[in-house]
């Protein structure tokens, strides 16, 4: 094949869909109130993500994951080059910007990766609106159609997205519904949903990706450990988290970033807040304030402890 693969990792932590009433919530949205850092950083923080998969060092550990994910040779995939590098040491800033890696490689297509921790309105809508900026931006009006490579995105979530489907992984394609026949192979779209791999103790036909999935899950050293035995990658993953969780610069990135979501998630939910700290003043019970608002017994404490 010739050309050049164009892969584009984007990770968006700080969206969440914002209702009124009856607000589900999930154990990211109530990580983001508590103060403490974790001893292990999560690897679904988009600063951490692009730690752990951005730097010059990390891209063993990302053709692995490609390699899960796509279920291709290492041959197509070939080699990466990381055209923006995150060097954490030599990081001074306050902002943390765009947390993007962009690589190339051989052939022309164009990947785009994008870690989702929260829920967010029209998720789907929202994913075809991405693949297809990546699919127009690759041409201008007077190019030749032809030139138009391969769009493949692939997206994280830390929620549910499919809900008819018990799977965790999901290929969609342009596809005729009733005959099969794909229509072109211009446009992929792999789905990865942590809270349904959490479920599964083992998946024989994808064991690399499921290893993946309950790495970008794991919350203690115990759980490291057992990954660690798994494979090389593994090995070499969990160790690269640990440097991370014991680093304090990285740390101290983390704690910026979830300030930046807690106080996103406090503007979000500005007005069902101020609804729960009346109903704290108005003596109401927890039961019923959590059945008024939709919010949970944490969120309601850090409504209670906040300056509203």
């Amino acid at each position: 094949m010739q050309g050049e693969y164009e892969i584009m990792i984007v990770c968006v932590a700080n969206h969440r869909e914002m209702r009124y009433t009856n607000i589900k919530t999930n154990e990211s949205s109530d990580a983001i109130l508590k103060n403490e850092i974790p001893k292990i950083l999560s690897p679904l923080m988009d600063i951490v993500f692009k730690l752990l998969m951005g730097t010059e060092g990390s891209k063993d550990l990302l053709t692995d994951f490609l390699l899960a994910v796509l279920n291709i040779s290492p041959d197509e995939l070939g080699d990466i080059t990381i055209a923006n590098p995150f060097l954490l040491q030599e990081y001074k800033g306050d902002k943390l910007g765009i947390l993007d890696v962009k690589l190339k490689l051989r052939t022309g297509k164009v990947i785009n990766i994008e870690v989702q921790v929260d829920p967010m309105p029209f998720m789907e809508s929202r994913i075809l609106f991405y693949v297809s900026k990546l699919i127009t931006e690759q041409i201008d009006e007077s190019d030749q159609y032809g030139k138009i490579k391969r769009v493949i995105s692939i997206i994280i979530t830390d929620h549910v997205l499919i809900k008819e489907s018990e799977k965790y992984h999901h290929h969609f394609g342009l596809y005729d519904i009733e005959s099969g026949i794909l229509l072109t192979d211009v446009l992929e779209i792999h789905t990865l949903e942590v809270p349904k791999a959490r479920k599964l103790s083992e998946d024989t036909a994808k064991s690399d990706l499921l290893n993946w999935m309950k790495f970008f899950d794991a919350k203690t050293e115990e759980e490291l450990k057992v990954l660690a035995q798994k494979s090389p990658t593994m090995q070499k993953a969990t160790l690269r988290l640990m440097e991370l969780s014991a680093d304090e610069k990285a740390r101290q990135l983390y704690e910026a970033r979830l300030k930046e979501r807690r106080d996103s998630y406090a503007r979000e939910k500005a007005t069902v807040f101020t609804i729960a700290k009346n109903a704290l003043q108005m003596k109401l019970s927890l039961d019923d304030i959590m059945k008024l608002t939709g919010l949970t017994h944490e969120e309601i404490e850090y409504v209670q402890n906040a300056d509203y």
